[in-house]
């Protein structure tokens, strides 16, 4: 038998060992992952419990944090999606992205899907899911090419798929066009046991065209509607979510993304409807929970 803290160098040290390893077999280059915690304040999860609490209580099924996010109570870890997007996301900081989500077994990972073979490997074995994004950031991906990306996904390890419409064929009314996209990222995702989240990107749409959007993915068969890229010109608004969840009723899923920066934003998009909050201020929403001030600029994803 182990300690605690022997037991937790072992975690780390045995992670970033495959990385290296995975990394050679890649032909990638020597960098060495980081090592430890490198949040901003790795205490925050602990002071924000029963505020967080709430917010689930009120509804939400998952809340997403950013790289370097520590939470202490597992009943929290359980709804995070622990996201990084960034363009610019190296294997260092997806390694440590997986390292810190099996540590505090959290929901998922949310990654580029370049990202979803090394993230699989990290967290095999493990229960924290790996999701992953089609046609993102833009939508305007041929239908062919999105089912083929969700196939590629789920082969390399992705269980959840956050999906990008076709917003100008939704705006040309070519409705066919936009069910059969969905359409087939829905049935290849299912066909591998991967749930399926359909991005409307709101900011670009007519009310009457969120409309049709959520009808044409409730018909397709999707699991969630959710807001925005967070890449878009606009995020989440609390209009938007109450009219998607007023469309898809409570069957489906509804995911806020984009823009929502503090805890008074979440609140606001749990209270609209939305069952998962999508964000790269998680350290930012439950530090504000906690009834901490912060002064940080907030982030669109």
């Amino acid at each position: 038998m182990v300690n605690q803290a022997t037991l937790e160098r072992l975690i780390e040290e045995i992670t970033h060992e495959v990385w290296l390893r995975l990394n050679q077999m890649e032909g990638g280059g020597t960098a060495v992952p980081p090592t430890g915690c490198n949040c901003q304040d790795g205490s925050c999860a602990q002071h924000c419990t029963d505020k967080v609490r709430q917010v689930m209580q009120a509804g939400a099924t998952r809340l997403t944090a950013s790289l370097g996010t520590h939470p202490t109570d597992q009943a929290i870890s359980h709804t995070i999606d622990h996201t990084l997007l960034k363009a610019d996301a190296s294997q260092e900081q997806i390694a440590q992205l997986c390292y810190e989500a099996r540590k505090y077994q959290f929901a998922s990972v949310c990654v580029n899907p370049t990202n979803v073979k090394l993230s699989a490997q990290l967290l095999k074995d493990s229960s924290v899911k790996v999701c992953t994004v089609v046609g993102f950031p833009l939508g305007a991906t041929p239908s062919a090419v999105k089912a083929y990306e969700t196939q590629q996904a789920i082969r390399d390890g992705a269980t959840e798929i956050d999906m990008v419409i076709n917003i100008g064929a939704l705006k040309s009314q070519d409705y066919r066009l936009v069910l059969e996209d969905i359409g087939a990222v829905v049935r290849t995702a299912h066909a591998g046991n991967a749930l399926v989240k359909v991005i409307i990107e709101a900011a670009l749409l007519t009310d009457e065209e969120k409309v049709i959007a959520c009808q044409l993915a409730k018909t397709a068969g999707a699991d969630f509607v959710k807001t925005s890229t967070g890449f878009g010109p606009g995020g989440a608004t609390v209009p938007d979510v109450a009219l998607m969840r007023r469309v898809v009723g409570v069957e489906m899923g509804v995911k806020a993304a984009g823009g929502v920066g503090s805890y008074q934003d979440a609140q606001a998009m749990i209270a609209a409807g939305a069952t998962r909050i999508g964000a790269s201020a998680g350290v930012r929403i439950v530090r504000e929970a906690a009834g901490e001030t912060v002064t940080t600029a907030k982030t669109n994803y």
